[in-house]
């Protein structure tokens, strides 16, 4: 087994078609398919059933697989490593954002890494928290950026701040009369429970705002009325600072969104509710001195 060979597979697992996977790996489609004719024979059982077109992992395909990934997982931890006490500086920086997270601190933290660091390559991965969080089990990424919580208990962080929870209303709306001023905040505060028949802009179901939100009317018991979902943040705050019903955000999302019109923010909680923006990381996983830098990086942008 070398790992070409379980690249090749991955790929073959990954995109369930030769002809897509061997684009991926930039060799042809009857290399690839030799390649795994011989791997099967040499083997003496099938990785792959061709279902609809599809190439399917069958069982023995299945175990193949989850072995190869802890390899690769073994050898990608063992390069850095060596490059760390050589201190190369060269590398590769496997990093997860949200898409709206990213946005606003991609072009920050990156410009100041590659001057620091310009011969480590920086791969990035844009998805919903969730997502990044499998992502992490799986070994595809070395850290992440997103809110808690996290559910994998593999999965180990550290806060680079932790930022509040605010209710958004439109400007002139009418429960604004019945926020109250409480210390040490900047923001008045609201109950809740008091918008209980209001119609919020939510984000998707899989999103971690969506989740904080979702968390905070369960542990209120408030049942929301959805008027709309939608998987862009910038998109649901400004239809809230138009009118467009009610809303739950982050407040450093709110520092990045440039509107004509700002929404009226809110405290919300006993008295106010924070949650922590981490960065994530497999418990098992060496962390090289660059990367150490990244999330220091990331912590002084965000």
């Amino acid at each position: 087994m070398d790992f070409r060979e379980l690249t090749y597979v991955s790929a073959i697992a990954q995109h369930k078609s030769l002809t897509k996977a061997a684009h991926e790996l930039f060799i042809s489609q009857p290399t690839l398919t030799k390649f795994l004719q011989n791997l099967e024979k040499e083997l003496g059982i099938s990785l792959f059933q061709k279902i609809s077109n599809k190439f399917v992992l069958t069982y023995a395909g299945e175990r193949y697989l989850a072995h190869a990934r802890e390899i690769v997982k073994i050898k990608h931890q063992l390069d850095q490593e060596m490059a760390d006490i050589v201190k190369r500086d060269v590398g590769e920086l496997r990093v997860g954002f949200p898409l709206m997270r990213g946005t606003y601190i991609i072009p920050l933290a990156l410009p100041i890494f590659r001057q620091k660091y310009p011969n480590v390559k920086i791969l990035l991965h844009e998805h919903t928290s969730s997502k990044l969080e499998v992502l992490l089990s799986n070994g595809v990424i070395d850290v992440a950026f997103f809110n808690l919580p996290i559910n994998d208990p593999q999965i180990r962080y550290d806060v680079v701040k932790n930022e509040e929870v605010l209710l958004i209303l439109p400007e002139s709306h009418p429960l604004a009369d019945k926020a109250k001023a409480i210390p040490d905040s900047k923001y008045p505060w609201l109950d809740l429970r008091d918008c209980a028949d209001e119609a919020f802009v939510l984000q998707l179901p899989g999103q971690r705002t969506r989740q904080l939100a979702d968390d905070i009317f369960h542990r209120l018991g408030i049942i929301p009325k959805i008027l709309l979902e939608t998987r862009s943040i910038n998109a649901g705050v400004q239809l809230v600072a138009s009118g467009y019903g009610a809303g739950i955000v982050t407040e450093n999302h709110l520092r990045h969104i440039l509107m004509p019109r700002k929404p009226r923010c809110f405290s919300i909680g006993e008295p106010r509710h924070l949650v922590g923006f981490v960065c994530a990381y497999r418990s098992e996983t060496y962390l090289p001195h660059y990367t150490k830098d990244f999330i220091q990086i990331v912590r002084d942008v965000s």
